[in-house]
């Protein structure tokens, strides 16, 4: 089954993906996570202000088989979390790269380099 891993955007090795809009990352779960984790359940999101460092985790996602913890991409503030899921957590499931999680504000632009391009998340998946 082929994954849909759109050109726009970065990705982690978390299965994570990444749009950056000037020094504002939306994060989001990718197509190939929400498959590998069947029915989402329940999506725990920080609150906004909430100061991360790149790797921490900054949530929690549960679907019918587990529960997966979510790691920040890069180092920042969350400046907005996407407070929908919480009570439509299937929209990861039905919508992935419209389901953003969190918006954090980059601290350190040259974490940004260490995102992989779509080729290279594609290597992951395979």
């Amino acid at each position: 089954m082929a994954n849909e891993i759109p050109s726009n955007l970065k990705y982690t090795k978390d299965h994570e993906w990444a749009l950056i809009e000037g020094d504002v990352v939306t994060v989001g779960i990718t197509d190939f996570a929400q498959s590998q984790l069947g029915d989402i359940v329940f999506v725990e999101l920080p609150e906004v202000g909430t100061q991360l460092d790149s790797g921490a985790t900054f949530g929690v996602i549960e679907s019918i088989k587990s529960v997966s913890d979510l790691y920040a991409p890069i180092a920042g503030e969350v400046l907005a979390a996407n407070n929908d899921l919480e009570g439509e957590p299937e929209k990861c499931n039905e919508a992935p790269y419209e389901s953003w999680l969190i918006k954090i504000k980059c601290s350190q632009e040259t974490e940004l380099e260490g995102l992989l391009s779509p080729d290279d998340y594609e290597k992951v998946c395979e």
